[in-house]
């Protein structure tokens, strides 16, 4: 595997023994841990999009706040794609709290819904005049 931890891009061996893992090719400690965590509970930081309620933002960029497990990126993809973001909600500000219950909040990346409230006369409140109960 190709280390991604630094600048280096390590070539790295990963080989299961009696004993544990024999890692090689590393030029640093952060590239072991990266191999054994890889190898081991492989996680990822999930970056996507969520629809809104805003026509002139009808999706907003949205991450996950941390590393995920791997195996669980369809499950949070399949309950992201059920959300719609009604609210102008800025930078960081959380779209999803404790996400699958997996301990990391699903946050917005862009102020393009701050700024649809700014520009936008029909929005009171913060939710658009027609998506108000």
């Amino acid at each position: 595997m190709t280390c991604i931890v630094c600048p280096n891009g390590c070539r790295i061996q990963v080989e299961k023994k009696a004993e544990g893992l024999a890692i090689t090719g590393n030029q640093c400690k952060r590239g072991a841990a990266f191999a054994e965590a890889e190898i081991t509970n492989p996680t990822r930081t999930v970056t996507t999009t969520v629809r809104t309620v805003f026509p002139r933002a009808p999706v907003v960029p949205v991450r996950t706040r941390g590393e995920i497990p791997k195996d669980k990126i369809r499950d949070l993809m399949a309950f992201l794609n059920t959300l719609t973001v009604t609210e102008p909600l800025g930078i960081g500000a959380a779209v999803v709290k404790n996400v699958l219950g997996l301990g990391r909040d699903v946050v917005v990346t862009s102020n393009v819904l701050a700024e649809e409230a700014d520009e936008s006369p029909e929005l009171a409140g913060g939710v658009p005049k027609s998506y108000k109960s």
